[in-house]
């Protein structure tokens, strides 16, 4: 493995992530999180995502956290285009999910990172989410992402990086293994 001779950040506080791994061995009801999002429709396909607080460590963690997004579809969606489409998204949250993987375990490996960058493309049939076609699903065929990343360290150890990423990405996981999702009408 490839190290600098200079300490490494990446803006990563190792000690923290890896204490908190420790106390939740002892502790693992804790480590059952709910993740919450809300969103609401405005107009045709526009709607806003709005995100809140979460529950973890036994308790509700609201403290200064919201966040709201909006979400739209395209003009050649018969839309107003006033923000990124479901689909791209969901490549983005794979994305952010990915990167910062590869930033933490760059720190905790001691390879400073110089820059990261992810492409990622979504190949998508969309008769099927149009009903045109019945044997077309609705979701991606494939999505690839490719990463450009200079970093202090070997190709091989930055290949590492990002195998170890995909391994422990959540938004990966949730993609490529089937979850259970139920929908409902209050």
């Amino acid at each position: 493995m490839t190290t600098t001779a200079t300490p490494v950040d990446n803006g990563v506080n190792v000690e923290a992530l890896l204490g908190a791994r420790a106390a939740l061995q002892d502790a693992p009801e804790a480590a059952q999180f709910t993740w919450r999002a809300t969103n609401t429709w405005i107009r045709g396909t526009h709607s806003e995502s709005t995100v809140t607080g979460f529950f973890g460590l036994g308790a509700e963690q609201e403290a200064d956290r919201s966040f709201t997004t909006s979400g739209d579809h395209p003009p050649q969606f018969a839309a107003e285009n006033n923000g990124p489409t479901p689909v791209e998204t969901l490549l983005t949250a794979l994305g952010g999910c990915l990167t910062a993987g590869v930033a933490a375990v760059a720190q905790q490996r001691g390879i400073q990172l110089n820059s990261v960058t992810a492409s990622i493309e979504g190949d998508h049939d969309i008769r099927g989410i149009l009903g045109g076609d019945p044997d077309v699903r609705n979701g991606f065929n494939e999505i690839r992402v490719t990463y450009a990343i200079d970093a202090d360290a070997s190709p091989e150890d930055i290949q590492a990086l990002v195998a170890q990423s995909q391994k422990r990405s959540a938004v990966f996981d949730a993609l490529t293994n089937p979850t259970a999702v139920t929908v409902s009408v209050a």
